[in-house]
């Protein structure tokens, strides 16, 4: 099957002979795939790992992890061409909400591998050496894959996580009696986290602390923080460009990062759903009475939108809510500032506040190179 193009998700599209879609990892496009393992089968398409590839692409390399298709499936893409990608398709997203827009400027800080700050490790015992080691997921199963080496995530994680590992070992612990081990690093190597045992609550970590355009930050290493905060910096310095008002609603905002780093002398509202969230949000906002800070669902804040305001989302990958969207459109706050993790809900979301605005700018940012995922900003105007 000749491979046709690569599709919102990261799969690369193929069509059968008999008209039935194939989604793949590990094809690019250009490639004929000769051989390959289903991992999912529905009536209409079928998604597979290619096993055999004639007809090689030219930007294909050589990954650097075997586990790369459990964590990273885009390694086998040279990373120039990658960034081409993602920009292609973020455009093609786009077009078909009927919106159409240049291929995006796409940003990164050119360090593509050991960027992330968090990682989420299974445990897998094997019967031969009779050991503990650290695992991924095989991609599409359940199936625990042991792994030596991983290059995504900063050195000191993968260090601190073999360290874990041997104690477990040493000890003579069962890997059963664990569900994963979860560990984070901040960017002075600090790292904090640990096991989640079968059974029991998630033991509470200490927190650690980063400082993000100048200002301190403290959050939980189980909880919602950036996964690469050097290429968020720079989605941050382009969303302070646009505030020109003197009051800010940062809707979504989690534990604060976005509207506390880009407006934090202005009248500044931020509204978070999650207790755990929340609470590490009031923390990092404590000490100034310019500031207002909500826990509520950011549909149900709907009366703190005015027109005097810029307003910040940065939604889940569900994308905002159909009455958020129309409360912004009866008010028509002079600017928007929309990140998001899923430019299909995002342009989704766009194409109904088009009724009244229109689009600034739009940038993408390589949160997560070597994956399929893209962190798209679009910034809106009355």
């Amino acid at each position: 099957m000749l491979v046709e193009k690569f599709i919102p998700g990261g799969f690369s599209l193929a069509t059968r002979d008999d008209g039935k879609k194939a989604f793949f990892w590990n094809a690019l496009p250009g490639e004929i795939v000769t051989d390959f393992e289903i991992v999912k089968n529905k009536s209409s398409y079928f998604e597979a790992i290619a096993t055999k590839i004639e007809n090689p692409s030219p930007y294909r390399i050589e990954p650097k992890d075997e586990c790369f298709l459990s964590t990273s499936p885009w390694q086998i893409l040279d990373y120039s061409y990658e960034l081409e990608q993602k920009s292609l398709l973020v455009q093609e997203i786009f077009r078909e909400h009927d919106i159409t827009i240049d291929a995006p400027e796409i940003i990164t800080d050119g360090k593509d591998y050991e960027y992330r700050n968090k990682m989420e490790y299974a445990l897998y015992y094997d019967h031969l050496d009779e050991k503990i080691h650290l695992a991924f997921h095989a991609r599409g199963s359940h199936r625990k894959v042991p792994i030596f080496k991983s290059s995504l995530e900063r050195p000191e994680i993968f260090k601190r996580a073999l360290e874990i590992i041997d104690d477990l070992n040493t000890r003579h612990e069962e890997a059963r009696k664990y569900q994963s081990l979860l560990l984070r690093c901040n960017q002075a190597g600090e790292v904090s986290g640990g096991l989640f045992e079968n059974g029991k609550p998630h033991p509470v970590f200490d927190n650690l602390e980063d400082e993000i355009l100048g200002h301190e930050y403290s959050y939980s290493p189980n909880g919602f923080f950036q996964i690469n905060l050097p290429v968020y910096e720079t989605v941050l310095k382009e969303i302070k460009q646009h505030i020109n008002t003197d009051e800010v609603l940062d809707l979504y905002s989690g534990v604060g990062t976005i509207g506390l780093s880009v407006a934090r002398d202005c009248k500044l509202t931020l509204v978070e759903v999650d207790k755990s969230a929340y609470k590490e949000l009031v923390n990092n906002s404590r000490n100034q009475n310019n500031i207002i800070t909500i826990l509520e669902k950011s549909e149900n804040t709907l009366n703190y939108i005015n027109n005097t305001e810029t307003i910040i989302l940065d939604p889940p990958r569900a994308g905002i809510d159909r009455k958020l969207a129309e409360r912004l459109l009866e008010v028509a706050p002079p600017k928007i500032a929309y990140l998001s993790c899923n430019p299909a809900t995002q342009a989704r979301d766009i194409k109904i506040l088009l009724e009244k605005y229109h689009i600034d700018k739009v940038k993408t940012f390589n949160f997560f190179p070597h994956t399929p995922h893209i962190e798209n900003l679009v910034v809106l105007s009355l």
